[in-house]
């Protein structure tokens, strides 16, 4: 009886490791909090990440779906970009910058379903940005984020879906 037993159990975790063996790695867990320290620490890996002249690297800092925070860490001028779907809320934790918006992209590339880039902008306006500066940027907005004094300049980004159209919803 108890050899059947243990047969029974190992046929049955062995029937449940095939098809988990076989699904996709499961998502990060949500995070809702990052404390000064370990926000810190990102800056720090993402200086160590950059691969040669990179001007952007980004680390996650939460996520809450469909919300995702990140750290962006900018030593020089990446693309602008145009984000057709969502707006996006930028905070300045280190550095200074321009962050250039509207008008229109120069050499407009679509990157994927819902987003350009394009090595400029022309005609856009220019925002000086230091540290604590917040700014959004709506949706099907060009923008480019310049650093200026010589040092890169990190934001926290948080892309915001679409709102409703309507409100309030209907029941």
């Amino acid at each position: 009886m108890r050899n059947q037993l243990l047969t029974l159990v190992f046929l049955a975790a062995a029937a449940g490791a095939a098809p988990a063996m076989a699904q996709p790695a499961v998502p990060a867990p949500l995070r809702t909090f990052a404390n000064n320290k370990e926000i810190m620490g990102l800056i720090e890996k993402a200086k160590a990440a950059r691969k040669g002249d990179a001007p952007l690297v980004s680390e996650p800092i939460m996520s809450l779906a469909p919300y995702r925070a990140q750290l962006e860490y900018r030593p020089g001028t990446a693309p602008a970009a145009v984000h057709e779907k969502d707006a996006e809320l930028m905070v300045v934790l280190q550095g200074a910058g321009n962050i250039v918006t509207g008008g229109k992209l120069v050499d407009e590339k679509r990157t994927n379903a819902n987003n350009l880039s394009g090595s400029a902008i022309t005609g856009g306006n220019s925002q000086a940005v230091v540290v604590g500066d917040m700014l959004i940027v709506p949706s099907n907005t060009p923008h480019q984020v310049i650093p200026t004094g010589g040092a890169p300049i990190v934001l926290m980004t948080l892309h915001v879906p679409h709102p409703l159209t309507t409100w309030p919803p209907p029941n």
